[in-house]
């Protein structure tokens, strides 16, 4: 009986060592998605109101935990019955996620401008304020959810050769950790400007270190939130590379003499860019009729 409890024991030590070594290996496939997840996140929700940023961001993560909760099973469920599945959901979602990147970076060069340079400034009501709100946490848990989808099916297959038990375990936990991850370093960021006004408040000096690095972290927020627009631009182009590499056997063994970095972020790129002619023609074909 007690041989058998320490057999046990040791079969768990095994299965907790494998879990840990794989979820880094995952953690490594989904840091680019959760480099895009992370600005894509403290951009919306920044710009609110000091004193509702905090429960916004809240109301978000929430909704991205029940998001995964939903995701999960489902994922589990295919790479049990139809693990083929799995590599088709992540080639689609690679070319979303190009499409993603290419758009950002043909955003960036041609603009959309508004049709009129008038801007109409207009005071919202309480109840207007509260329906926008409202409005931006929805937009941004359906934001969420596509991303999350993304994180949990390139986690999974990093362990589709694994068994169940580990497979639920990795993905499990790179779920939970994306979500504490990314929201507890987007609170951070958003409350940066917060925190430097309060620095410079304390001080009663014109020139003194603490008004200096308040000022530093007000004057940084904006800056850090475009890095991360720039770094997750790049991030989301390198990860749709890599899943096309890796499971489209003629572009894993294409050019085998360029550096993997460079290979996947221009197969990314390039992926990208065909999605986006593809896009824009049938909505210039549906705007047409």
């Amino acid at each position: 009986m007690a041989s058998g409890f320490f057999v046990l024991l040791d079969d768990i030590a095994a299965l907790m060592d494998d879990v840990a070594v794989m979820s880094k290996v995952a953690a490594k496939k989904t840091a680019g998605i959760l480099g895009d997840d992370l600005a894509v996140n403290a951009e919306k929700a920044s710009g609110f109101v000091s004193s509702r940023e905090i429960p916004v961001l809240w109301a978000i993560a929430k909704g991205s935990f029940l998001n995964k909760l939903i995701i999960l099973p489902i994922a589990f469920l295919l790479s049990a019955f139809f693990p083929l599945a799995i590599i088709i959901i992540l080639v689609l979602g690679g070319l979303f996620l190009a499409y993603e990147g290419a758009e950002k970076i043909h955003e960036y060069f041609f603009p959309h401008h508004p049709k009129s340079a008038e801007v109409e400034v207009k005071e919202y009501t309480e109840t207007e304020i509260l329906a926008l709100e409202k409005d931006k946490i929805k937009s941004a848990v359906v934001t969420d959810f596509i991303l999350s989808v993304e994180i949990v099916i390139i986690a999974l297959g990093t362990v589709l050769k694994e068994s169940l038990t580990t497979q639920i375990a990795v993905v499990s936990v790179i779920a939970i950790l994306a979500t504490v991850g990314v929201y507890g370093i987007v609170a951070l960021i958003v409350r940066m400007d917060e925190l430097g006004y309060k620095l410079i408040g304390l001080s009663k000096k014109e020139s003194s270190f603490t008004k200096t690095i308040g000022t530093l972290l007000v004057q940084a927020l904006p800056k850090v939130i475009k890095s991360l627009a720039v770094i997750g631009t790049i991030a989301l182009l390198m990860v749709a590379g890599g899943i096309f590499v890796h499971n489209i056997d003629f572009l894993h063994h294409l050019l085998p003499q360029i550096p993997s970095v460079i290979k996947e972020f221009g197969i990314g790129l390039v992926f990208g860019f065909i999605v986006l002619g593809i896009v824009n023609l049938i909505k210039k074909i549906f705007h047409k009729g």
